[in-house]
């Protein structure tokens, strides 16, 4: 293999893992609700399920860097990703030491989706995106957009007592600005002058 040699990324095997996580998830959330009482106890240990995710980490995560086959890289993705939704099932468990129910956990599943199906998203049509992006920005509707934010976001701004919404809100406020700005500059300070709106 050449130094030269471009590495080409294989978005299904992310989505391969996403789908398995959160699949597996799901599947040791509903068990744990049908049995509650349910659980693996060897000489005075409480085996958890997280241990036998850990150990699907590794065994997925081994098989992906040590073996170049599309049928091996598949079934690692698939074990990797069963293997993370077992230990984030019982992620609340472990941060709080011993409350399984804990909100945690279903934000930082929400949260582990999202980022990684937006990631998978971003890598797969990235030229798309940014060329969409490109567009969106140059036409009014950018700027209408933005508009659109900056006002909704302070009007509940103002609404709300809590901290982090303050800040999401905050944060919406700054991104539409940043769109009226963008549009701005692109119309006003582009080489090449509009001849639609004269």
């Amino acid at each position: 293999m050449s130094n030269q040699e471009k590495v080409r990324p294989r978005p299904n095997l992310s989505v391969l893992a996403l789908v398995s996580f959160i699949a597996s998830f799901i599947i040791a959330r509903t068990f744990t609700i049908m049995y509650p009482n349910a659980s693996l106890i060897t000489r005075g240990y409480h085996i958890h399920h997280f241990w036998f995710g850990l150990a699907m980490i590794l065994i997925g995560g081994w098989l992906g860097i040590s073996l170049q086959n599309e049928r091996t890289d598949r079934f690692a993705s698939v074990i990797f990703g069963a293997g993370s939704g077992l230990v984030g099932d019982e992620i609340g468990l472990l941060l709080t030491f011993g409350d399984y129910w804990t909100e945690v956990t279903y934000t930082f599943i929400l949260l582990v989706s999202s980022v990684a199906g937006t990631a998978i998203l971003l890598r797969t049509y990235s030229k798309t995106i940014r060329v969409g992006f490109d567009n969106f920005l140059a036409r009014d509707f950018g700027f209408y957009f933005g508009v659109f934010l900056i006002i909704v976001s302070v009007a509940f701004f103002f609404e709300t007592g809590n901290v982090v919404t303050s800040i999401i809100l905050g944060m919406f406020s700054v991104i539409g600005l940043l769109l009226v700005l963008a549009h701005w500059i692109l119309v006003h300070h582009s080489p090449r002058k509009r001849t639609n709106h004269r």
